[in-house]
């Protein structure tokens, strides 16, 4: 049993690892958030509530910090795509969030209360638009056991491979952390960017 719980730590160390690579701290002049690199040219998805009303800034997950600007912003589904001027970043690979059932690993990274490069795991606790008691009847959402806390908003929700499956968005209860998944986030960026949104090496389509 004990190998079995070194080996499981083991890769979930390497899972956090590879997802660190893809990981930004989102600086709004107010506050932080953080974000995920989409493509290797510079492009970025948050929560479009992480924007704020200043001047944006983006530190690398190599320190390097960068003026960001907004290319566009979906708030109603709370989405939103950043573009900085540095090419070559390390991007991370898509899943499929419309695969995911209730009992699912996912592990949420961030920078909560400051802490960079913070993780937290637990499981998927429902998916989809038919959740009750969620904020936006129309929308769809990944809901876990997950503590979110600020400074995780715009941060990756990864599957237990490293997956991108969605984007960790607001607490709807105790214990109750919500995303938004990776398939309505392709949408939004399809229709807002075209081509440019896919991501390195996806095969990711629009819905």
């Amino acid at each position: 049993m004990l190998n079995v719980i070194e080996q499981l730590n083991d890769d979930l160390s390497r899972v956090i690892e590879g997802v660190w690579r893809s990981l930004v701290q989102i600086r709004n002049g107010v506050g932080t958030g953080a974000g995920t690199v989409w493509h290797s040219d510079g492009l970025i998805v948050t929560n479009a509530h992480v924007l704020g009303a200043r001047g944006l800034s983006v530190v690398l997950s190599d320190g390097r910090a960068l003026p960001a600007r907004v290319l566009a912003a979906d708030r109603a589904h709370d989405v939103a795509a950043l573009a900085v001027d540095v090419s070559g970043l390390p991007t991370i690979s898509l899943g499929d969030s419309r695969r995911l059932t209730p009992g699912q690993w996912v592990i949420a990274v961030g920078h909560p209360w400051g802490v960079t490069g913070a993780a937290t795991a637990g499981i998927v606790t429902g998916a989809g638009r038919a959740l009750a008691e969620m904020p936006g009847p129309d929308r769809e959402w990944i809901a876990t056991d997950l503590h979110l806390r600020p400074g995780h908003s715009g941060g990756p929700l990864v599957d237990s491979g490293g997956h991108l499956v969605g984007i960790n968005t607001i607490m709807a209860g105790p214990n109750v952390g919500l995303a938004v998944p990776t398939h309505v986030i392709v949408r939004f960026l399809h229709q807002a960017l075209g081509s440019r949104a896919s991501a390195d090496g996806s095969t990711v389509r629009a819905a």
